[in-house]
Formats: C-alpha cells, structure tokens, sequence
C-alpha cells in the first residue's frame, strides 16, 4: 500500500470502521466465489479491514486468512469474530507461500497501491493461488473520474484524497479495458470486469488463476525479456526459463543482467523484467497457434508503451518470424517495437543447437546494452 494511505488508515482505524460496514454487493459476489470451493478451503481476504468478509468466509465454513497493513484494522478483528489468520502485510509483497491459497477476495483495497506497483501486486497474488483459484476484487472506476486525454489514452489514473479526516490517501482509476489486460498479464483468465451501476466508482472484476506465468514488469526497466511462451516447469515453479537444460539464466548471470540464479523477483529489482508472446503454457513452442502470436502481438505491444523500458529482447525467432517478417534475423529490429529499441536472439531452450553460451552471452549484453 502506499506509505501516505496506511498512515491515514493507521491513525484513523477506528473512525475509519465506524462510519461502514460490508458491502451488500461484495457479500453476494464473495457468497458464489464460496459456493465453489470445497468446505475448509483456504481464503485470503486482502486488505481486510475490521475482517467483515473474512467473518462471511468463516460462516460459510471457509478458512479465511485476514490480509491488512494496519495495526488498528488487524486489532478490530477479534469484534467480528471472523477466527481468521491474521496477516500484517503489504498487498504490493504478500508475505504467502506459494499456492497455498484456494481463493481471494479484496474489496476497496488495490485501489490504495501506486500504479506502477499492482502489476508486481498481482504477480504475488497469481504465485500464492493454486491453479484454478477464484478471485474477486474492485479497483477504482477511471469512468467515474475526469481523466485527461493523456489518461484516458494510458487507461489509468491516480490522485490523493485530501478533503476529509484521512487527509492524503493514495486512489488509483483504470478503465476496464486497462483492467482486464493487467489481470491478463498477471496470469489470470476467465476475466469479467463490471461497472457498479449505482455509485459508478468501483469496477468489480472476478477471475481465476491460470496455470502460466506473470508478467514480472514494472515502469523503469532496463530490459523486458519477452520469451515465446511458458513451459510446464516454469508455470510450476513461477520461473522463466525454468526447464532443466535451458540456458537462459546461466547466460543472464555470465552477461551480468541478473546476480542471482532462477529469481525473477531479484533480476525484477535489478532492472530485468519478464513476459511472453503466448501466455498459454504448452510442452512445446510449436504447439501456439498463428492467431495467439497475433493476439500476444497485441498485447506486448500495450504492454510495452504502458511500462516503457529501455529495451525489448525477444527470446526465440519464431513468433516474431510467424506474424511480421518471416525473413527476420537475429539482433537489432531495425524499425524497433512499440516506439523503443527492441532486439531479436535464438531460443535459449537446450533442443537449439545451433548457438552456444557464449553466444547467448554475447545476445543478452547486446540487448541490455540498449543500442
């Protein structure tokens, strides 16, 4: 959460769940995300407040886990009487082993974190789901607000609140169009964004967990490391490149991008960020259809004016070969992609023998290098 909002919501906790209550809407909603999981299922209620819905999962024999960055809020849990696990974390790094969760609700919640910052949020939030897993979340309506051109354009904006007790809180809009393809990079499917019909300031959003990858990606990067789309082993393990044999982060670490071997979050501080083409996971490149290089085409193409990083590498000749030039060569993309610099090297996958290493070596400090 921004720093600024959980200091509002910190000192102000108890004025704060005194003026509300759950939300009719949100009860209805997280009452069929419940009808679909089996009794005991584990749910986490992010930013949970007081624990209103966690008390709801709880009735409805679920086992809630109670996710807020206050203090106050965690204390008023014990009033609901939610019998939730109580969890003090940011939403932006949840603190979560990875797919323990059957489940997740967040209402009025994600709205609170910078915009830059949710795409890394969601990624968090896909690594700690089981496959399959529901959701159900709001974020704010960009609808509902005025945006200029410039954000109507980018489908996002934020503001602070700063006319009533909570002076200062942190609100991020986007439109549902923005919504929906954030949710999609952060490897979530089965996606249905609503507008509320009545107040017109929330979009509620439900989907399920994909058995994919994330986008690892944030604004400021140096490079964005676009493979061609997940194998089974990395879809397991939340690794790019992850099948035993590819050479990807053996070359990474030899070219200096990352310092620390199969961890995307790390190689993400440091400035490499990950996506794909295709987000479907297959055993085998050649499995993707002509119409998902098209579609995934699309998608990094918004992806990468969205994030602006310095510059692209496209991991593997063939989907750049199926959909735009089919003569294409490795290196440098003469006309570059999405208004940036963007280069093109060989699979790093262990079948490709046709380069070394060293060579991938040579391919990765080219890309990094950024012309």
């Amino acid at each position: 959460m921004d720093a600024k909002t959980a200091r509002a919501y910190e000192r102000g906790a108890d004025a704060w769940i005194a003026g509300r209550a759950a939300k009719p809407r949100a009860l209805r909603r997280m009452g069929r995300l419940a009808r679909s999981l089996p009794s005991g299922a584990r749910v986490a209620d992010l930013g949970c407040g007081p624990g209103w819905y966690a008390a709801d999962l709880a009735r409805r024999g679920l086992s809630p886990v109670a996710i807020d960055a206050s203090r106050g809020m965690l204390a008023a849990l014990k009033s609901t009487r939610s019998d939730a696990d109580a969890v003090r974390a940011d939403l932006g790094a949840l603190p979560i082993a990875r797919e323990s969760l059957d489940g997740a609700v967040a209402y009025n919640a994600y709205q609170h974190l910078p915009i830059p910052r949710l795409p890394v949020a969601l990624a968090h939030l896909h690594a700690a789901l089981r496959t399959d897993a529901p959701i159900d979340l709001t974020v704010g309506d960009l609808d509902a607000r005025e945006p200029t051109r410039a954000q109507s354009r980018a489908g996002a904006l934020q503001m602070r609140w700063d006319d009533d007790e909570w002076a200062g809180r942190l609100f991020s809009f986007y439109s549902a169009e923005r919504a929906h393809r954030l949710l999609s990079g952060a490897g979530f499917t089965n996606l249905r964004v609503v507008h509320e019909r009545t107040r017109r300031f929330w979009l509620w959003i439900s989907a399920s967990r994909a058995h994919t990858l994330p986008d690892y990606v944030r604004p400021g990067l140096d490079l964005l490391v676009c493979g061609l789309n997940p194998s089974p082993r990395s879809a397991e393990t939340g690794v790019p490149y992850g099948r035993p044999g590819n050479r990807f982060w053996p070359a990474a670490l030899s070219a200096g991008l990352c310092s620390r071997d199969r961890d995307p979050w790390a190689a993400l501080e440091s400035g490499i960020g990950f996506t794909d083409f295709v987000k479907r996971t297959t055993r085998a490149a050649s499995e993707l259809t002509t119409d998902e290089y098209v579609a995934g085409l699309e998608r990094l193409e918004d992806c990468v004016r969205f994030f602006r990083p310095r510059a692209v590498c496209f991991v593997g000749l063939d989907g750049w070969r199926r959909v735009v030039d089919r003569r294409a060569t490795q290196g440098w993309l003469a006309d570059g992609f999405a208004g940036g610099p963007a280069y093109l090297m060989p699979s790093t996958s262990g079948l490709n023998a046709h380069c070394d290493l060293g060579g991938f070596v040579r391919h990765l400090r080219a890309a990094a290098s950024g012309r």
